[in-house]
């Protein structure tokens, strides 16, 4: 039997719209959809498609850099993960561009390729989303569910802009930080300025100037 696409043109994309736990299951647990993005909180679910362009992936790609060699110079226990589905059983689920697991002790997923259920491991402590044509919904909406997963920090890297909107995140509350809370003493400006370089200098030079920064 040919296993058919679900009707997604029937479906809304880019926008949170209201469904079920199992309606939502029924597109971001279909394999012939990986390429998606999918999100779910509050009865809601949204669904991105959209192609992701050379900005967005070198952008992500810088951002990912900064962090993970900042960790290492300053000895900062971390652990990286693109494009992963965590997910909290029938309450929510987030795929973000970028997830860190940051410090010691903590119940890091097992090995697999399953999604991360947020019952068993810990909720990553820094999430970045890459926002080339979702903005508004990534400081707004998203903020709101990774609150709710309990993120400890959250950055919005804008594309258009070479802008990192970045919050401090507790249960309730948000707050504006231009210095990270979770990888101390790294500074909001340095990674928006290894991203302005980044659209002049290869990832090499990149990586030395930062090196030659953090060894200060």
């Amino acid at each position: 039997m040919v296993n058919l696409l679900p009707i997604i043109d029937t479906v809304p994309t880019d926008t949170w719209v209201e469904a079920t736990w199992e309606e939502f299951l029924t597109f971001a647990d279909d394999p012939t959809l990986e390429s998606g993005r999918f999100y779910y909180d509050q009865g809601y679910m949204r669904i991105e498609m959209a192609a992701l362009g050379f900005a967005h992936g070198h952008d992500n790609s810088i951002v990912s850099t900064v962090i993970v060699l900042y960790a290492a110079i300053k000895s900062i226990p971390i652990l990286e993960l693109t494009n992963t589905t965590f997910r909290k059983a029938k309450v929510r689920d987030a795929q973000p561009d970028i997830a860190f697991y940051i410090g010691e002790n903590l119940r890091l997923p097992p090995r697999n390729n399953s999604s991360v259920n947020l019952n068993e491991s810990d909720t990553p402590t820094l999430v970045v989303e890459i926002a080339a044509s979702s903005l508004e919904d990534d400081t707004d909406r998203k903020q709101k569910l990774y609150q709710r997963l309990g993120v400890q920090e959250y950055w919005v890297v804008d594309v258009n802009a070479s802008k990192i909107i970045a919050s401090s995140l507790s249960k309730t509350e948000s707050h504006s930080i231009r210095e990270s809370q979770v990888l101390s003493g790294l500074k909001i400006d340095l990674v928006e300025e290894a991203i302005r370089r980044s659209q002049t200098e290869d990832d090499g030079a990149i990586s030395r100037w930062l090196l030659a920064l953090f060894n200060k």
